[in-house]
C-alpha cells in the first residue's frame, strides 16, 4: 500500500470522526445528563487535537502555556428517565363549546400576546357563534390518589376533560381549580395507587444543564424529547409574575402541561408556551418551574381558589441611559414608574423614580426578577428592599398584600406654564385633568420636540418626575434638569400606562 494511499485513508477516517462528532453535536440538542442511578452509554472519542509541525513544541507559540483541555462528558441513556416516570405522564383531552370567529372578521383578540400561543397550542378562539372545541395538552400525576398537574389554558372553557393513561385506562377529570395568571390547573381522577413523579426544585436548576420533557405532541402520547436549559428566569410579558425556564427542548401543541425533568428524574417545570411564527417548534420553549406551580397546586388542593401576594408598583428596565440619569454603576434593577397610593409598596415608602436593586438580599438584575419574587411569596410575606434613590442607597421594608387590594389616588394644585430646552412646551394640569388623568400631580406636555420628541415624548403626555423627582412645576424640571450631565429620564403617563422615557441631552 502506497503512502498516498495511507494519508488517503487516514483523511477519510478523520473526515468520519468529525461527522461523527458533528452527529453527536447535533443530538446533544435532545439529549440530557446521565441519569444518577444509571449507567451512561461510552462517549464517543472527539478528534479536535491537531498534530504539531515537526520539530515544533506543542507549546511553543510565544511562550504561551498549553490551553488546558475541556472535560469529556459522556451522553445519558435517556431510556432510564422514560421508563421511570412514562406511566405518570397523561394525555388530556377536552370538549367544550366557544365562540367562532365569523369568516373575514379578525378575532377579537388578536392582539393579545397570548392570542397565537393559546391558538396554536389550543385551536382558534373568539367571538361569534358558537360552536363545539376539542383540545389535547399533558399533564403528571403527582399524588397517588389521582392528582394531576398541567396547564390552565390546557382546560379553559372545557365542560368535559379527560385522562388517559399509559396503560391505556381512561378516566373523567374533575377540574379542582385554575389560575390563569401563572397558567397552573389541577386535576382529579377517581382513582389509587397510580405512578406519580418525583418533585425537584427549579431554583437549584443550572444553564446549559441537560432536561428531559414527556407529553403529546400533536396527539402522540408518550413522545419524549430532549435538550438543555437556555436560560432562566425569562419574563414573557412587562406583568408577567412567573420566572420561566427556557429550554431548546423540542415541545409543539399537545406537549402544554407536560413535565420538564432533571438528570435525576425529578420534575423541574411545567411546559407551557413555545415561540413560534410557524406554529410548531422553533427551538424556544419555555416552562413553568415547578417551585412556583407547587405552591399554587398546595393552594388549589386546599382551598380551591389561589391568591397571590401584591407589592402594588409598576416597574420598568433599567436601561444604560436611564443608569447614566440616576449614577447608577450598572444597568440593573428595576424602576419604579408608579406607586398604586395606600398599597403595600407605597406603605414600604417606596416612590417613582426608586430603583429596587434586592429583594431579601435576592439580587434583581432584570425588572421582570421582581415581580417573579413576589409570586413565589403570600400575602402577608415581609419583604426588605435595597433601593438606590436620588444617587442614595436606601433600605426599606414592607409587607406583601393581597393581589385583590386597590386604592385610590388624590389631587392637587396647580402651576404656570413654560417652555424648556429639552423641547417640550409644559403647563400644570387643572383639578378636572388630574383626575381624568388620576394623577395626583404633573405637568400635561402641550408640544413636543428637539431630544424630548425623537426619544419619544408626544404631545398630551403627561410629565410626571424627571430623574425620579415628582414635578409640580416647570421650575422645578429645568431645576432638574440643569444640574443633569448626559441624560434626564422623564416618567410619563400616556393613557393608563406610565413609563419612563430616557431623553439624551446635548
Amino acid at each position: 500500500m502506497s503512502k498516498t494511499t495511507v494519508v488517503s485513508m487516514t483523511m477519510k477516517r478523520l473526515v468520519l470522526t468529525l461527522c461523527a462528532v458533528g452527529v453527536l453535536g447535533a443530538g446533544a440538542a435532545i439529549a440530557v445528563q446521565r441519569n444518577t442511578a444509571a449507567e451512561a452509554a461510552p462517549a464517543a472519542p472527539v478528534a479536535n487535537a491537531v498534530a504539531p509541525q515537526a520539530g515544533v513544541p506543542a507549546n511553543a507559540a510565544a511562550g504561551a502555556p498549553a490551553p488546558t483541555p475541556a472535560p469529556m462528558i459522556a451522553l445519558p441513556d435517556f431510556s432510564v428517565i422514560a421508563s421511570r416516570n412514562g406511566p405518570a405522564v397523561v394525555n388530556i383531552s377536552t370538549t367544550g363549546r366557544v365562540r367562532a370567529g365569523y369568516e373575514g372578521r379578525a378575532e377579537p383578540f388578536a392582539d393579545d400576546p397570548f392570542f397565537e400561543f393559546f391558538r396554536r397550542f389550543q385551536g382558534p378562539r373568539g367571538g361569534g357563534r358558537e360552536a363545539p372545541s376539542h383540545g389535547v395538552g399533558s399533564g403528571f400525576i403527582v399524588s397517588a390518589d389521582g392528582i394531576i398537574l398541567t396547564n390552565a389554558h390546557v382546560v379553559r372553557d372545557a365542560s368535559e376533560v379527560s385522562v388517559k393513561l399509559t396503560d391505556r385506562r381512561e378516566f373523567r377529570a374533575k377540574v379542582l381549580g385554575s389560575d390563569p395568571k401563572t397558567d397552573v390547573a389541577v386535576l382529579k381522577i377517581d382513582a389509587k395507587n397510580l405512578p406519580v413523579v418525583p418533585l425537584g426544585r427549579s431554583i437549584d436548576l443550572k444553564v446549559g444543564e441537560w432536561v428531559l420533557a414527556i407529553g403529546s405532541p400533536f396527539g402522540l402520547e408518550s413522545t419524549v424529547t430532549a435538550g438543555v436549559v437556555s436560560a432562566k428566569g425569562r419574563s414573557l410579558a412587562d406583568d408577567s409574575n412567573v420566572p420561566f425556564i427556557q429550554t431548546d427542548v423540542a415541545v409543539n401543541p399537545g406537549n402544554s402541561g407536560g413535565p420538564l425533568f432533571n438528570t435525576k428524574g425529578e420534575v423541574v417545570g411545567i411546559n407551557s408556551q413555545i415561540y413560534s411564527q410557524t406554529g410548531g417548534y422553533q427551538g424556544l420553549s419555555f416552562a413553568i418551574p415547578i417551585d412556583l406551580a407547587t405552591r399554587i397546586k398546595d393552594q388549589i388542593v386546599a382551598t380551591g381558589k389561589v391568591v397571590h401576594a401584591r407589592l402594588g408598583v409598576t416597574v420598568q428596565e433599567v436601561n444604560q441611559s436611564i443608569a447614566d440619569s440616576f449614577n447608577l454603576a450598572t444597568p440593573e434593577g428595576a424602576l419604579v414608574a408608579n406607586v398604586e397610593p395606600g398599597s403595600p409598596g407605597d406603605q414600604a415608602g417606596l416612590k417613582p423614580g426608586d430603583v429596587i436593586r434586592t429583594v431579601n438580599g435576592q439580587k434583581i438584575i432584570a425588572s421582570g426578577d421582581l415581580p417573579a419574587m413576589v409570586a413565589l411569596a403570600r400575602p402577608g410575606d415581609k419583604v426588605t428592599m435595597d433601593v438606590w434613590r436620588q444617587g442614595k442607597p436606601v433600605t426599606l421594608t414592607g409587607k406583601l398584600g393581597n393581589a385583590n387590594e386597590r386604592a385610590v389616588a388624590s389631587v392637587e394644585e396647580r402651576a404656570p406654564a413654560d417652555k424648556l430646552r429639552l423641547g417640550l412646551a409644559l403647563r400644570p394640569l387643572d383639578p378636572l385633568e388630574r383626575r381624568q388623568a388620576g394623577v395626583p400631580v404633573g405637568l400635561l406636555i402641550e408640544d413636543a420636540g428637539g431630544a424630548a420628541a425623537s426619544a419619544g415624548v408626544q404631545p398630551g403626555d403627561v410629565l410626571l418626575s424627571v430623574n425620579g423627582r415628582p414635578v409640580t412645576s416647570v421650575e422645578q424640571v429645568r431645576d432638574v434638569v440643569s444640574r443633569s450631565d448626559k441624560s434626564v429620564a422623564l416618567l410619563i403617563q400616556r393613557g393608563e400606562e406610565r413609563i419612563f422615557i430616557p431623553v439624551r441631552l446635548g
